[in-house]
């Protein structure tokens, strides 16, 4: 909208009360302002209307508005005989909850013995047997290379020392053969 500098007066000396721009340092008579401001607030109002976001926007402010009507939660409010139905189509499974629920109940005391109230107590102590069983599984399997490794030189030896055995045994057995103490086989 463009006004013209004849509109726009200093001084304001006009039979309809003034309106100031403030800053401007000129007044306008309230009924062309106001008649301005209505033409404004129209010309906002077909331009949000071709915004579609725009429209959508004001679709969603008008649903929030409804939702949050105290009157509209009773408008939705479900029947009473709705509610019989669903009680009534979840009825298996309410019962099997309501039967867990006292065997829970039943098994309540259980849940409050002391041994149940020690588990944190026991969890330190279990930690630590826990740490001292790693290292004698650690020590464990040092100890059982360190036996592999001894079985190995015990091995190693006795096939050396029966080697040994069987050519010493060669050699006597041919000295006495040659002496005639023993024949030849």
């Amino acid at each position: 909208m463009h006004l013209s500098s004849s509109q726009f007066r200093p001084g304001c000396t006009n039979q309809s009360p003034p309106l100031s721009l403030s800053g401007l340092g000129l007044c306008l008579p309230a009924a062309e302002c106001t008649d301005s401001l209505s033409r404004i607030q129209v010309a906002l109002a077909n331009t949000a209307n071709k915004r579609e976001r725009v429209k959508i926007l004001h679709k969603k402010i008008e649903d929030l508005l409804k939702y949050l009507d105290p009157q509209f939660t009773d408008h939705i409010t479900v029947p009473d005989s709705m509610k019989l139905e669903f009680i009534l189509a979840e009825e298996d499974f309410l019962l099997s909850q309501a039967t867990l629920l006292e065997q829970v109940s039943s098994l309540q005391p259980l849940l409050d013995s002391n041994y149940i109230r020690d588990v944190p107590e026991h969890a330190t102590k279990l930690q630590r047997l826990s740490q001292i069983h790693i290292k004698q599984q650690d020590q464990t399997e040092a100890q059982s290379l360190e036996v592999k490794k001894l079985f190995e030189e015990y091995n190693k030896m006795m096939f050396l020392l029966s080697k040994q055995f069987t050519q010493w045994d060669e050699s006597l057995r041919k000295v006495e053969e040659a002496k005639g103490i023993r024949q030849v086989e």
